[in-house]
C-alpha cells in the first residue's frame, strides 16, 4: 500500500536527503521547476532528470538523461511525468536502488506501485512533497555533504 498516513509521509521526508526529480523542467512556469527549488531550499540535494534538456543546469544542478546515469544513492525518485510513463520510471528507480518513489499529484500507477513495494521501496502516490512538507509543518533537513 502506498504511504498515506501523515506520520509515514513525514518520516520519509525527514529521513531522506537526496531526491531525483524525473521530469524536471528549466521552464519557470512548470510545477517541477518550483518544487525543485522549494526542496533545495529545505535542504535536500535535488537531482534533475530530463532527456530533453540533458547537460543543461536547473537551479545549479546538472540535468541527467535517466536515473542510471546519476551514479550516487537516491533516497526518493519524484515522478513529474504522466501516469502511463510512471511504470518505466519506477522500474528504473528499483534498478538503481532508490529507497522510495513519489508519484506527483495526478500520477497514479497501481501496478508500478506494487512492483516498487515488492522490491522494498516506499511509495507515495498522487501527492506533492512541497504541499506535504508545508501541510505537515516539517523543518528543513540537514543538507548532505
Amino acid at each position: 500500500m502506498p504511504l498515506t498516513r501523515p506520520e509515514d509521509i513525514a518520516d520519509l521526508l525527514q529521513n531522506s536527503r537526496t531526491i531525483a526529480i524525473v521530469g524536471a523542467s528549466d521552464n519557470p512556469s512548470r510545477p517541477s521547476f518550483g518544487v525543485m527549488k522549494f526542496l533545495q531550499d529545505q535542504g535536500y540535494r535535488v537531482i534533475p532528470v530530463n532527456p530533453r534538456i540533458t547537460g543543461e543546469h536547473v537551479h545549479g544542478e546538472y540535468v541527467w538523461r535517466d536515473l542510471s546515469q546519476i551514479g550516487e544513492p537516491i533516497d526518493i525518485v519524484d515522478i513529474f511525468r504522466k501516469s502511463e510513463e510512471a511504470g518505466d520510471i519506477v522500474d528504473q528507480a528499483i534498478a538503481v536502488g532508490a529507497k522510495a518513489v513519489w508519484m506527483q499529484l495526478g500520477v497514479m500507477d497501481e501496478a508500478a506501485a506494487k512492483r516498487a513495494e515488492d522490491a522494498g521501496l516506499k511509495v507515495v502516490m498522487d501527492h506533492c512533497p512541497k504541499i506535504e512538507f508545508a501541510r505537515l509543518g516539517l523543518r528543513p533537513v540537514e543538507r548532505p555533504a
